[in-house]
């Protein structure tokens, strides 16, 4: 049972000592202010992808399913737990007791690990996509769908163990957030913040770094077998690709990896290491990741700006279509590239598995 206990308006978290003074009332407004910006831009921006995705029906292709998979878990971050933090840190103190927060730690746990695991699984759904454009569209819909269902379900394999006793969730930092007990040095503790470190953070980023690295090898073997006269465009869209990629792996590192660094720290590192203030700046940027996820994977899609152009001018026009952009069959956000010499794709010396429509 996680013990919560007020002392001049805030939380005991067990990291804090005499040396570490606390966060003062500006440094709670800060933060209701950073987490205020981040709940109003998190909930518009995933709101708008998902009422984007629900009005032009076509864009459900099976990529984009995993799109739609994570705005909707940070969507549900903004709703079930930001608020409660927000609310704490303008009060200076965490306000719903000790089962809200086992529940604030357990949801944003939940929510978080499904959008990382999403994210690892759509750069893998991408890499099939290259190797095996031949599938039908009913099995890569089963398979995006079956994706989707195995984000939730690993993510409920490594969050309901707190609640059963393999660790346990409490307040953190300077007590108006709530996560895993990093700071406990138990055996059982030590192993759950290790295995949660490996299984969700170091396994999901090193199959983003592989799938993305052979998609990249794949689309410079095509602009190096192109025409002079393509080589130019082939070339801009290998740029664009290498830029998105280091997009998406920036995004990750900066929003996860802070977080699990300072947890780790914690729970390997000797007491007092690190100062409550040290575990705030990873959990906020844990947190931005609700914003940045929309506008890396879904706003930076063609596709779906179109369609939410189209949307908000409520234009008398007809609306897109998957003829008026790309075959949307397993593209997702990686539109199809134009201009690629038909003869070249064709040719005994292309490689016949690779398809282009995986590709902006």
């Amino acid at each position: 049972m996680v013990t919560l206990s007020q002392h001049s308006n805030s939380i005991s978290t067990g990291q804090s000592s005499g040396s570490d003074p606390g966060l003062s009332r500006a440094g709670h407004t800060a933060v209701a202010v950073f987490l205020g910006f981040i709940l109003v831009l998190g909930f518009l921006c995933n709101l708008m992808a998902l009422l984007v995705f629900s009005r032009f029906h076509w864009l459900r292709t099976p990529v984009n399913l995993l799109l739609i998979n994570i705005s909707a878990s940070d969507m549900l971050v903004c709703i079930f737990g930001t608020p409660l933090s927000l609310a704490a840190s303008v009060h200076g103190r965490w306000l719903t007791g000790s089962y809200g927060c086992r529940w604030y730690g357990f949801s944003n746990a939940l929510f978080g690990i499904v959008s990382l695991v999403s994210l690892s699984l759509l750069s893998f759904e991408r890499y099939s996509a290259l190797l095996h454009s031949t599938q039908s569209e009913s099995s890569q819909q089963r398979r995006a769908r079956l994706a989707v269902a195995a984000s939730w379900l690993y993510s409920l394999v490594w969050t309901l163990p707190p609640l059963l006793g393999w660790s346990s969730y409490g307040p953190e930092g300077h007590g108006t957030t709530c996560s895993v007990q990093w700071h406990q040095r138990s055996a059982t503790s030590r192993s759950y913040v290790s295995c949660l470190f490996i299984f969700c953070l170091l396994l999901p980023l090193m199959l983003m770094l592989f799938c993305y690295g052979r998609i990249l090898l794949a689309v410079r073997e095509v602009a190096r077998q192109v025409t002079d006269i393509n080589r130019s465009s082939a070339e801009q869209r290998e740029g664009r690709i290498l830029l998105m990629v280091v997009f998406m792996v920036t995004g990750y590192l900066l929003c996860w990896m802070p977080y699990g660094v300072v947890a780790m720290l914690s729970s390997f590192g000797r007491p007092g290491m690190l100062p409550s203030t040290a575990s705030l700046i990873p959990a906020l940027l844990a947190k931005a990741s609700t914003v940045l996820n929309p506008f890396i994977y879904v706003l930076l899609n063609k596709q779906f700006s179109r369609c939410f152009l189209h949307m908000i001018r409520c234009s008398s026009e007809a609306p897109p279509t998957p003829g008026h952009l790309t075959r949307p069959s397993n593209e997702g956000a990686w539109p199809h590239p134009r201009n690629l010499p038909t003869e070249e794709l064709n040719s005994p010396k292309h490689n016949p598995t690779f398809t282009p429509s995986v590709l902006p």
